[in-house]
């Protein structure tokens, strides 16, 4: 026998809570019924039933989620509504925590639809104040749509026509069909390793509600949402609204005009710049006036002074100075010359071919290997051929010596 387990009811509510919670259907739900006791609190939240044949649910539809429904529903209508089941546990009961409400007949893309915008809006996925303003000049503008479909092309055209300094990246992915979602969440997340890329256009042409359904996607929002650039989403035609169009920094009602809003005019650029340069020019005019009267000043200030006289006193001093030293130089050059030409005139008459030339000889020794000079006759007793060496040459003589 199993022992008594005593659960209190707060702990009994507790668990039946926890319970409905982790269920993945009643976390869920899609519900349908008869609208019954209609019932709104001043503070905007919604609070009715749904009745079937034989049972009644309680529903309860906060204000952050009904200001998102287009039209609240009344007392008596048929609607299908979605959201969670959990314990209100003031009271013990169980209630549908709604998040999404339709008209029966809207459909399930529509009513799928609603609960995923209201969801994510309400975790701030959608909040005004994320939002970022596009780069006014990109480098480079990431495309994920089709390679061939006629979006690229647009794109192409828009932006080569207003600003063909940009560049685009395409980064191809289906845009219908089963699997498109993983593509294009898979383009987009290649694209944030594009070091160049400024801003993203996510996009595709017009096209039935299921073709355009592959934009709700979940798992694309997060990956828009989690984009290190803005993101401009540009599905199907301006009617036309998507999930990625909440979630993307700017919606645009078509790629065309998405490739318009990501890139500037160069038109007006270029009149922009002729403006400014405009401007430029007026602030150097104004500029160079202020300068030339600033020295108007200036020559008037030194007229006033009289530079000029102290320049000429200046020169003249300077000439006077430069003749005293030209004057000092040329006294000693003459000087030097004047000593040299005595100088030279007393080597010459030492000159001994001068002397030569006077008619006297010079008598040496008649010795090839050392000759020597005979100033006397003493200086020739052992000697007995000389050499006698005249002004114009030279003659060999012996010496005959007179006999006592």
């Amino acid at each position: 026998m199993r022992p008594l387990r005593l659960l209190s009811v707060d702990e009994l509510t507790l668990y039946v809570k926890a319970t409905l919670d982790e269920d993945p259907i009643l976390s869920d739900a899609w519900v349908r019924g008869e609208v019954t006791d209609f019932m709104r609190s001043a503070a905007g939240h919604c609070y009715f039933s749904l009745s079937g044949a034989g049972s009644k649910l309680s529903c309860v539809l906060f204000n952050r989620n009904a200001r998102a429904v287009p039209a609240l529903p009344e007392t008596g209508d048929e609607i299908v509504a979605h959201g969670r089941v959990s314990v209100y546990e003031v009271q013990g009961r169980y209630q549908l925590y709604v998040d999404a409400v339709a008209p029966v007949g809207a459909g399930a893309l529509q009513l799928q639809f609603e609960a995923l915008r209201q969801r994510l809006d309400a975790e701030g996925l959608f909040a005004v104040e994320r939002k970022r303003p596009l780069p006014e000049l990109p480098r480079a503008i990431g495309v994920v749509t089709s390679a061939q479909g006629a979006v690229w092309h647009d794109i192409q055209n828009v932006t080569r026509r207003r600003f063909p300094l940009v560049e685009l990246v395409l980064s191809p992915s289906a845009v219908q069909g089963a699997d498109a979602p993983v593509q294009l969440v898979a383009a987009l997340e290649a694209l944030q390793l594009e070091p160049d890329v400024d801003v993203i256009i996510v996009g595709r042409g017009g096209g039935s509600p299921e073709e355009l359904a592959v934009f709700n996607d979940e798992e694309l929002a997060r990956a828009i949402y989690r984009s290190r650039v803005p993101v401009v989403s540009a599905v199907g035609h301006e009617t036309d609204f998507s999930i990625a169009d909440f979630v993307a920094d700017l919606r645009a009602p078509t790629p065309s005009a998405a490739a318009e809003l990501c890139v500037p005019d160069r038109r007006a650029l270029i009149a922009e710049l002729w403006q400014r340069a405009a401007e430029a020019r007026d602030v150097a005019v104004d500029l160079l006036d202020l300068r030339q009267d600033a020295l108007g000043d200036a020559i008037l200030r030194c007229q006033r002074f009289q530079p000029n006289s102290r320049i000429d006193r200046a020169r003249m001093g300077i000439d006077l100075r430069q003749a005293t030293a030209q004057a000092k130089v040329g006294a000693r050059i003459e000087a030097q010359r004047k000593r040299l030409q005595l100088q030279f005139e007393r080597a010459r008459l030492l000159d001994p071919r001068d002397i030569l030339r006077r008619g006297f000889v010079a008598v040496t020794t008649d010795d090839a290997v050392e000759p020597r000079r005979l100033r006397r006759v003493s200086d020739a007793t052992a000697v007995d051929r000389v050499r006698l060496d005249f002004h114009d040459g030279a003659l060999h003589a012996r010496i005959v010596r007179d006999t006592e």
